[in-house]
């Protein structure tokens, strides 16, 4: 189990390393086919911000190095969740096509959550108390 872990975390850490990369050097080819219009909207409007591109980038180019370093894991997994959320949702009400990778990324995030859910606990305690 152990060996699967890693490899899961190893596998989600490159993918969002790379992808969160080619956001600022555009070094994997975009696609052929055009986006539908809801999404070519939805990302202009994340483009107008001047902010949100960026700061998308760059949460999945630092996730992807800390999971590839295997440190702040927990912390790397709570940042890059609402990450994947959105890439599902975009996927499911803007461009049906290329679940595969939204798939891929949303198994591996809960396998890793499961795997590392005693950090989590406090996180999900119904009264929490300050220190």
């Amino acid at each position: 189990m152990r060996y699967l872990i890693i490899a899961a975390r190893i596998i989600l850490g490159l993918i969002f390393f790379v992808f969160g990369l080619n956001g600022f050097f555009h070094f994997i080819p975009q696609p052929k086919d055009a986006m539908p219009p809801g999404a070519m909207d939805f990302f202009g409007a994340l483009m107008k911000t001047g902010y949100m591109i960026p700061l998308i980038f760059a949460t999945q180019t630092l996730v992807g190095a800390l999971l590839l370093l295997g440190v702040f894991v927990p912390l790397a997994l709570t940042l890059i969740a609402p990450v994947i959320v959105n890439i599902i949702l975009f996927h499911a009400c803007l461009a049906p096509t290329g679940y595969a990778p939204a798939i891929v990324v949303s198994v591996l995030e809960i396998f890793l959550v499961w795997a590392h859910r005693k950090a989590f606990r406090s996180l999900l305690a119904f009264r929490a108390k300050p220190d």
